[in-house]
């Protein structure tokens, strides 16, 4: 349950709760050639990151990945698979977020879109310095994951 905000009742000018609530996003780990796609983000927080974005309302969290990925590296996507949620305070410095990951298979011509300045292929061993979020942890936790294979 999210935090509870007194409002006034347009209405009938009794006290009503407003409640925040994490806003709910997806990322999708990409695989593509034996490598990871990151984005170099063109927005606040910036760094490179795995594509993601918000969840629309009215949109399932599987078909939001799917759309999200097209806008931001033009990849289709085959075998998306729930890998975990993340939800903590603090992931992101802009909001309280849920995110729902998955990871994938990445097919088509990566091409960087919508937000995303850059998008580009990286060895497991060498990503990037300048990470967005807390996106190192998860792909390392992804890396070392043996369920995978």
């Amino acid at each position: 349950m999210g935090i509870p905000e007194h409002l006034l009742c347009p209405h009938c000018g009794g006290e009503v709760e407003k409640y925040r609530n994490p806003l709910p996003t997806t990322d999708v780990i990409i695989e593509y050639d034996g490598k990871v796609v990151l984005i170099n983000r063109e927005n606040y927080p910036l760094g490179w990151a795995i594509p993601g974005g918000f969840i629309d309302y009215g949109e399932s969290a599987e078909d939001a990945a799917h759309r999200e990925m097209m806008e931001e590296t033009g990849l289709q996507l085959e075998n998306l698979q729930l890998f975990t949620v993340r939800s903590k305070l603090g992931r992101d410095p802009r909001h309280h977020t849920l995110t729902v990951i998955y990871s994938a298979i990445g097919k088509g011509v990566l091409k960087a879109g919508d937000d995303a300045a850059d998008a580009k292929l990286f060895d497991w061993d060498a990503l990037p310095d300048e990470m967005a979020f807390d996106h190192r942890d998860i792909l390392e936790e992804y890396k070392n994951d043996s369920s995978r294979f």
